[in-house]
């Protein structure tokens, strides 16, 4: 572990270190904090610490000061680290890579559950994650939001993702999923993928992906024909993903603007965006895609086949989607990702040596607010 760490940590902490080595170790203590509101998800952070303090046999003292799952607003303290100066400086660089991302990650997931809490989300970062340690890291904080979301506001959350690796952070043994373009394209046909995955695993659940061919509609009513009895248990679920470059099949945007007239009047009523528009009536995965489908489905006769929404569900996307009520039974995403990285930078801040409040100009906001540091 120590030639990990000082393999990977920034070389001014190795020299500070073998400085206080030099001339005399002191006590220190520093105050962990972001610079914009998150969820607080820790747990990767503390865990470092606590195994690199056993590895080098002494102690840190931590002070938690937000539970898993609190909201922590800007610039707030998460918790105080206390211990030998010569032993904590040279984690600093490790400590905050585990912190900040998944504090952000967390904070999105929990908004996105919040909006649209009658809708099961599905976590399919995995892709976009840079490694396995981050697709980690990333899994945990989908389930650090989605909890809070649960125990606020009773919202389903993140039920499943898309790797065994991580599915132990949703409570699950596996990852879920059921097919990618690539099979559609392979069996030529829509329905001829439904059929051969159906053959393959005939106890599965059933997610049939509908726009491979820019016939949304067309093909939503073909494999809900021929399932019809999976269509009638409400176990046929069909998964949208139309890309941006086109709107799904039967609309344009003076229609897209009469289905959410009739649907949810309210979502394009008073001032929105062009970004807001965007996500209500405009290309790919629309509220009124998704509308136009439900309408289609209903229309035919199968009010209970499930709807299943891909691409770039963000917590902006899922806002627009609450607005319109749109019919939504399971969002797949990994857009909970940050999206701008400069806000996961996570700061560590020297407040005291040797117990006496010490802190660079500025920050005086992280003595504690008895205006002192960590006893």
């Amino acid at each position: 572990m120590t030639d990990d760490i000082a393999r990977l940590t920034d070389s001014y902490f190795l020299r500070t270190k073998a400085i206080v080595g030099k001339f005399g170790d002191r006590r220190a203590t520093y105050a962990v904090f972001m610079r914009r509101p998150v969820i607080a998800a820790p747990r990767f952070a503390l865990e470092f610490l606590d195994a690199t303090a056993n590895a080098r046999g002494t102690k840190f003292n931590i002070e938690l000061l937000y539970k898993e799952g609190d909201w922590v607003g800007a610039g707030e303290p998460m918790f105080y680290v206390s211990g030998s100066f010569e032993q904590l400086v040279d984690l600093e660089t490790l400590y905050l890579q585990k912190l900040g991302p998944a504090c952000v990650a967390a904070y999105n997931a929990y908004a996105m559950c919040v909006d649209l809490p009658k809708t099961a989300f599905l976590a399919m970062d995995a892709r976009h994650c840079a490694g396995a340690e981050m697709a980690e890291q990333m899994a945990y904080a989908a389930s650090v939001g989605s909890a809070a979301a649960k125990r606020e506001t009773g919202a389903m959350g993140f039920v499943a993702n898309a790797t065994d690796a991580t599915a132990h952070w949703f409570g699950n043994d596996k990852g879920r999923g059921t097919m990618p373009h690539a099979l559609i394209g392979y069996a030529g046909s829509t329905l001829r993928a439904a059929q051969m995955f159906r053959e393959t695993f005939p106890d599965e659940p059933l997610t049939v992906l509908i726009d491979y061919f820019g016939r949304e509609i067309s093909d939503a009513l073909e494999v809900a024909r021929g399932f019809p009895d999976l269509a009638a248990a409400g176990q046929l679920s069909l998964r949208i993903d139309t890309h941006g470059g086109r709107y799904i099949e039967g609309l344009d945007l003076n229609r897209s603007y009469e289905v959410l007239a009739r649907a949810a009047p309210q979502s394009i009523r008073g001032y929105r965006s062009e970004g807001d528009l965007r996500y209500l009536v405009g290309t790919g995965v629309s509220a009124a895609a998704i509308w136009h489908l439900r309408q289609s489905l209903d229309a035919a006769g199968f009010p209970t086949v499930k709807i299943v929404a891909s691409s770039g569900f963000s917590p902006a996307k899922c806002h627009m989607m609450a607005m319109a009520n749109a019919p939504i039974d399971v969002v797949g995403t990994g857009s909970y990702l940050p999206e701008n990285w400069t806000e996961t930078y996570a700061t560590a801040d020297i407040v005291a040596y040797d117990d006496k409040p010490m802190v660079k100009l500025g920050r005086e906001f992280l003595f504690d607010k008895r205006g002192r540091a960590m006893p």
